[in-house]
């Protein structure tokens, strides 16, 4: 059976990874209607969508096939958290792009961070919250004791099961902290989003998109970098540097820092927008 603070905390999850995106996109659509936010919204919704999803994790997928790459994953990860930094960095730094392209003989803080919004919104819907509904499924299965129904029925048909038993365990055994935390990670990249998405447009408006663009992808780099490599550090991989537990204190450390610098960056580039369009 699963607890029912562990249910608790994947329903707080769930609406802060899935819901509270869309409610923001429509309060702030609302208090800034006439401005283009919404549209906004949907174009760095977009942006992220077809660069990553569309582009960017399909052939991610075809490349792990290949042992080669597994060899090199196994030998070298290191190098391979950083090339998956900066592929993230690069597909998303495109998108932010294009997108700020698209609007860009319009473009306004009020756009910018729009589109930030709906960047980092839909990535914590497709990749977090989706997760998050199938958890609550397996979940209401599990104690209503129809999930080893699935798990033979799945078997019969001749498929691996081996997922669905892991996804047990793992909702049974994990603690509510846990879940909570992925809820917390989200908002802090969303905010991480929103002073990147910010920073392109900016750059665009500013007519100094080649630096904008540079700056976006190495801070977008070094994030994506850093948490893995912590990560790792506690893993067989890298010598079991790091005890799990220290590694989770300093990934969440590292990226609540870079949160509270994205509000500080947002702010910044918010005081610069508008004193160069009253200049």
């Amino acid at each position: 059976m699963v607890s029912a603070s562990v249910i608790t905390a994947v329903c707080v999850t769930l609406f802060l990874t899935l819901f509270l995106p869309l409610i923001l996109y429509v309060v702030y659509g609302a208090r800034n209607k006439g401005k283009g936010v919404w549209t906004a919204w949907l174009l760095g919704a977009a942006g992220f969508f077809v660069f990553q999803v569309v582009i960017r994790l399909p052939l991610l997928s075809l490349l792990s096939l290949n042992q080669g790459f597994q060899a090199f994953a196994a030998k070298h990860y290191v190098l391979y958290c950083l090339a998956l930094a900066f592929t993230a960095g690069l597909f998303e730094v495109a998108g932010r792009y294009v997108v700020a392209k698209v609007m860009a003989k319009q473009l306004t803080f009020h756009k910018g961070f729009a589109a930030g919004m709906g960047h980092g919104g839909i990535e914590s819907m497709i990749i977090v919250g989706m997760t998050y509904i199938n958890n609550l499924l397996y979940i209401l299965m599990i104690n209503s004791g129809t999930f080893d129904q699935l798990v033979s029925q799945t078997e019969q048909l001749g498929v691996d099961s081996s997922a669905l038993y892991m996804a047990k365990d793992a909702l049974i055994s994990t603690g509510p902290a846990m879940f909570y935390l992925a809820g917390y990670e989200r908002i802090l990249t969303m905010i991480f989003h929103v002073a990147l998405s910010l920073l392109v447009c900016y750059s665009v408006w500013n007519k100094k998109a080649v630096q904008g663009v540079i700056a976006c992808l190495l801070i977008h780099t070094a994030a994506d970098f850093v948490a893995p490599l912590i990560s790792g550090m506690s893993t067989e991989y890298m010598g079991n540097i790091l005890s799990p537990t220290t590694a989770y204190i300093l990934i969440y450390v590292f990226l609540t820092g870079m949160a509270v610098l994205s509000v500080a960056g947002i702010l910044l580039i918010r005081k610069s927008w508008k004193r160069k369009e009253s200049a």
